[in-house]
Formats: structure tokens, C-alpha cells, sequence
């Protein structure tokens, strides 16, 4: 299947080498350490009372965006109350820094011929007075109002030298069509989409970094390969077929596939390299990364590139060890006795790694603080949590779990806080949150 590009405008424009011992763990909050920034979202004005629909269309998504953010804190409505009514041509800047706005953000919605919505916004420092984003007029069409809202809360997060989020994607697998497909959703499960159309189940999708491919395990010829979909070309190529091919993860720079493989008859962590050729080609250099008689899976990248963390029970129990990029250099950073470990992801920044532990048969989501080497215990609903990955800014963190009945698909907080529901159709498993 081809699948159109929907989410554009329309036409419009450190080595981890601490112990991750469960016995060990507790339940701890750790908060960023600046407050969040005072941010004052006043109702758009309209050219026109039918456009009245689209502003606070715009508005809502803007809004759960910033609230979602960590970095910025909303002024409560009623504020609003207490000042003068909003004029975006001569903006009364006292007024907003008496109810302790420390930014400002304005928009106008006008129509345009086409049956497009024009939007231009205005974000202001309330102190100095001054423009933070020069003005920006946008054009969309309805169905893209909400793309147009993430795009502009992405704007905001990188003039503080964030990491966009909003307009990021999440895939993953859910059979509410009857099999095991691939879907992809937006970060707040807006807009869930069905990307495979097969007899045969695809799970455990894995984004490249340019957000283009979906590297996924797929049950093609009754065996487990490993295939890369290019979403907007709806080609599919085999990277490897011989054996069972699981838990792929791309290298940071999208020249690698790290995955689990039973191809030589063990369970064990190998390497493709992927460049344009061997896509065109559909073959690709594969180099063995393990060695050992135990199982080795789920490996994950470090942001750097030059490590990989990865499970083994190679010592008896399944343990968390981090390795280089080449295979050399084993550590084992995890000794929790007979806890099981699975699924560990390094952090965008590198500073934590979360990964689920069994402990007395429940799986629960834990995070490690490389910096100040503490652990967190991230859910405790006695239920079954599940395949955690990182949001790009490194903020949340989406997984499975049946703590509501079911698998669906939630997103939690780093430090626990936060927690959404994002599916609720059918069972919902693997999510992976692209870069």
C-alpha cells in the first residue's frame, strides 16, 4: 500500500553502568529544576463568527500542547477577568504582567478564498515588551487545523532550545481489524492510521530517524523476517529473512539496524547497515554482534550512537548489559537475582534509561538517573506494563499495559506524572514514538 503524506498543510507549506537492582528500588519524584514559564493564552479573535469554530479548534490542540509540555505553565482563565480585553493590534503589555504572564500569545483567524483558514500569531516577553517569534501567518485547510496547532507549539518548544514533540508520531500494532497490523497515531492518539494491509501479522515497529521507514518483524512465508516499510513509497524490503528477526532499533544516524535473530541458531544481537544502495537493492551487510549460548534481544541504541543496551540471560536470569557499538566491551549494569529485565531504552539525552523488571509476577515500568544514579519505580498498578520508548524530547514515555482491561496504549511522564490513555479499540501493543 502507498500511503499519502496527510500530515503536512494540505497544499500549504555514557556508558550506563549503574546497578539496576529491583530489591533496591523505590518510589521516587524528580522534578526538572526551573519552573515551568508563566504563559498567557488568550481566546483568538475571528473576522467572523463562522470562523469561531476553527479558532477554538486551534485553541483546544494548542493548549493540551503546552499543558503537555513540562516547560510552560497556563495562566488560569479567570485571570483574564481582571485586565482588559485583548486588542492583538495594540497589546496593553502592563495588564498581562500584572496577572504575572511572563509570555504572551495572540492569534487572529480570517478566511481565505479556497475555503482555507488563515491564522497569524504573535508570541511576545511580557517584560521587555518585545516579539519572541517574529509574526507568522499560516494557511490550512480543516482538516489540518490540528497539525497547524502542533506546528506552532513545536515552533515555541524550539525557541527555548526544546526538542519539538507535538508533531511527532507514534506506530504501532493493534488488531482491531481482525490481524495484527501496523498503525501510526498522533503523539495525543489523534488521528490513528492503518499503515499494512496483510494476511500475515506485522509487530514490534521500529521508526528511522527521518520519520520515512518503519523497520517491523513480519510474519511473511510463515517465518519471522525482518522487513523495512517506506511509508509514502508503500515499499516493503527484506533485510532478513532466515530465522526469527525481532526487536529491530535504528542506530541515531539511521545508517544502522540493530535486531534479535535466531539466523545461526541462537537467539543473538545483530547489525545491518542500511544506506541507499542496499535500499535499492534490497541486500545489506548484516555483522553478528553476540556470541554466547544464552538469548540475547531487545536491543537499544545510546544517543550517541556507540553503545547498545541490550537483555541477555547469559548469567542465568534475563539481566540488562550495555556493549559497544562493534560487539566488544560487555558490561553487565543490571544484578537484580531473579527479577526479569526487559526492554531497556536509553533517553534522548542520554541522562536516564527506562526498562520493565518482573517483580513478584508483575511487570512495572522502572527509570534510572544516570546522573545521580537513582531509581524510580514509574507505575505501580499491579497489571502488566509493557514496551516503553522515549518521547524526542525526553519527557514522556509511551507503553502497554491492561491496568484499564485489555492492552491499550498509555503515556506516562518521566517522573510518573501524567499519565494518559491514547487507544481504546481493540488490543494495542509494541507503540514506538518516532525521533
Amino acid at each position: 500500500m502507498k500511503l499519502k503524506k496527510t500530515w503536512t498543510f494540505g497544499s500549504m507549506i555514557l556508558a550506563a553502568t549503574a546497578l539496576l537492582a529491583p530489591q533496591q528500588e523505590f518510589k521516587m519524584v524528580i522534578r526538572d529544576g526551573m519552573p515551568a514559564i508563566s504563559f498567557a493564552l488568550p481566546k483568538f479573535s475571528v473576522a467572523a463568527p463562522p470562523l469561531q469554530t476553527a479558532a477554538d479548534e486551534i485553541y483546544q490542540v494548542l493548549s493540551d500542547d503546552l499543558k503537555y509540555s513540562r516547560i510552560f505553565q497556563l495562566l488560569p482563565k479567570s485571570y483574564y477577568d481582571y485586565i482588559r480585553p485583548l486588542d492583538p493590534k495594540s497589546v496593553q503589555f502592563k495588564d498581562w504582567e500584572s496577572i504575572q504572564a511572563n509570555l504572551l500569545f495572540t492569534g487572529e483567524v480570517a478566511d481565505v478564498e479556497g475555503g482555507e483558514t488563515a491564522f497569524i500569531r504573535n508570541l511576545y516577553d511580557v517584560k521587555s515588551q518585545r516579539p519572541i517569534l517574529n509574526p507568522k501567518r499560516y494557511q490550512a485547510k480543516k482538516p489540518d487545523l490540528r497539525f497547524l496547532a502542533h506546528r506552532m507549539a513545536d515552533e515555541i518548544m524550539k525557541a527555548y532550545g526544546e526538542k519539538p514533540v507535538f508533531e511527532s508520531k507514534i506506530a504501532f500494532v493493534s488488531d482491531r481489524d481482525g490481524n495484527l497490523e501496523l498503525y501510526m497515531m498522533d503523539y495525543d492518539g489523534a488521528n490513528q492510521t492503518r499503515l499494512t494491509f496483510n494476511k500475515v501479522n506485522d509487530i514490534s515497529p521500529a521508526w528511522s530517524p527521518d520519520g520515512k521507514m518503519i523497520a517491523t518483524t513480519s510474519y511473511q512465508n510463515l517465518t519471522a523476517g525482518l522487513y523495512i516499510l517506506q511509508i509514502y513509497e508503500g515499499r516493503r524490503i527484506a533485510v532478513a529473512s532466515r530465522g526469527g528477526n525481532f526487536s529491530p532499533c535504528w542506530s541515531p544516524d539511521g545508517k544502522k539496524l540493530a535486531f534479535m535473530s535466531t539466523m545461526d541458531g541462537n537467539a543473538e544481537i545483530y547489525v545491518a547497515d542500511i544506506d541507499d544502495d542496499a535500499l535499492k537493492r534490497g541486500a545489506f551487510r548484516i555483522k553478528r554482534l553476540t556470541f554466547n549460548q544464552g538469548t540475547d534481544t531487545a536491543p537499544s541504541w545510546s544517543p550517541t550512537g556507540r553503545q547498545l543496551t541490550f537483555v541477555s540471560d547469559r548469567g542465568g536470569t534475563a539481566q540488562i548489559y550495555t556493549m559497544d557499538a562493534e560487539g566488544s566491551n560487555v558490561v553487565r549494569v543490571s544484578f537484580g537475582g531473579s527479577t526479569h529485565h526487559d526492554s531497556p531504552a536509553w533517553s534522548p539525552a542520554g541522562d536516564r534509561i527506562v526498562y520493565v523488571a518482573r517483580v513478584d509476577n508483575i511487570f512495572d515500568l522502572y527509570v534510572l538517573d544516570l546522573r545521580s544514579q537513582q531509581i524510580s519505580k514509574l507505575t505501580e498498578s499491579k497489571t502488566m506494563n509493557e514496551s516503553p520508548s522515549w518521547s524526542p524530547d525526553g519527557r514522556h514515555i509511551v507503553f502497554k499495559s491492561n491496568m484499564k482491561g485489555g492492552l491499550q496504549l498509555f503515556t506516562i511522564d518521566y517522573d510518573g506524572a501524567g499519565l494518559r490513555q491514547l487507544t481504546f479499540k481493540g488490543q494495542n501493543t509494541w507503540p514506538d514514538w518516532s525521533y
